[in-house]
């Protein structure tokens, strides 16, 4: 059975690496992990908080998004509404809303959402941002919560997974014969080129 154990990286992109670093790295704290490129070519890792790393990639030409207010729906296509980072405490909350609002950018009051305590704002690519603390024997991780009114049939199935949803696979590829191809930037950590 596949098991999935976290978010390995968030992968997001950007115009300006230079930008996008003075908010990840020298306003909101994350340490830059993994610094990847070549000429046209540069993507760069973040350490977000245990196993997890936010990454950019820098595309010349590439524009901040139009902002979208984080939960308001939205008509069209749409892939993505928010991304959550989770501090320590409400003292940290607090302190990071401070310094997003002397540095100029938009902050949202923090808010109480029953599990979580939060403050919303968009990075300098427009990339919509929720910075939250869990609230004490509420969280969601621990602390399950039934409560939508009108769940889906798919939903009244249960919370594990469901066998026979999906098809098997037919003619699954046998360890003989699975082989992992070079991507970019295998070559900075294998010394070979694609």
């Amino acid at each position: 059975m596949v098991r999935v154990v976290g978010i390995h990286h968030l992968a997001l992109v950007t115009g300006s690496l230079d930008r996008t670093l003075r908010f990840w790295r020298d306003l909101v704290g994350l340490q830059v992990r993994s610094r990847l490129g070549s000429p046209g070519y540069r993507q760069y890792f973040l350490a977000a908080g245990g196993q997890t790393l936010l990454s950019f990639f820098e595309w010349s030409g590439a524009e901040p998004v139009p902002e979208k207010d984080h939960g308001v729906p939205k008509r069209g296509p749409i892939a993505f509404d928010h991304v959550a980072f989770e501090l320590g405490g409400d003292e940290e909350l607090f302190e990071l809303r401070d310094r997003l609002d002397a540095a100029g950018f938009w902050v949202s009051e923090a808010i109480d959402q029953g599990f979580v305590h939060s403050i919303y704002t968009f990075d300098p690519n427009g990339v919509p941002v929720e910075f939250s603390v869990a609230v004490e024997g509420s969280d969601l991780r621990t602390v399950t919560r039934f409560v939508d009114r009108d769940p889906g049939a798919v939903a009244l199935e249960g919370v594990e997974p469901q066998p026979g949803a999906w098809p098997a696979p037919e003619h699954p590829k046998t360890e003989g014969v699975r082989r992992v191809y070079p991507g970019a930037g295998s070559e900075y950590f294998h010394g070979r080129e694609k």
